[in-house]
């Protein structure tokens, strides 16, 4: 397994669909009425571009090993309910130390006019194949 540093995804387009936009307001106990949840992220962005890492060959992300460590969010602006918006993934880093991969995942959200809403920040710490383990100290 090559490290996948820079490597980029295509761009994905969502449109910010009211319905499921109110289901995940109530679910995190919102309003709907109040309009796109900042949390609504994990959707438009990471949720779209994400299966495109996992889904890479070249990338070898196996789900059984893998914890989703940190998310973070920076917006310009929250979009608004029947916008659509394009994301695009990169991988910022792959680095691998002490038997466990560390990924840092990015996307960046735009406007269909290319006008920046949001950008995702996730760490995946994938644990790489298991050392043998030393055998006991002879005294």
């Amino acid at each position: 397994m090559a490290a996948i540093a820079g490597r980029t995804y295509p761009a994905v387009k969502i449109e910010i669909d009211s319905g499921r936009v109110a289901e995940f307001a109530r679910a995190i106990g919102s309003d709907p009425a109040d309009g796109v949840p900042p949390t609504y992220a994990a959707v438009y962005s990471l949720g779209v571009t994400a299966p495109h890492l996992f889904g890479d060959e070249d990338a070898a992300v196996d789900f059984a090993k893998l914890l989703h460590a940190e998310q973070e969010f920076e917006w310009e602006r929250q979009p608004e309910v029947g916008e659509t918006v394009v994301s695009r993934g990169r991988v910022a880093s792959d680095v691998s130390r002490r038997g466990m991969r560390f990924v840092t995942f990015e996307t960046d959200t735009t406007d269909e006019k290319g006008v920046p809403l949001c950008r995702s920040r996730a760490l995946f710490v994938i644990r790489q194949e298991a050392r043998p383990a030393r055998a006991p100290a002879r005294s």
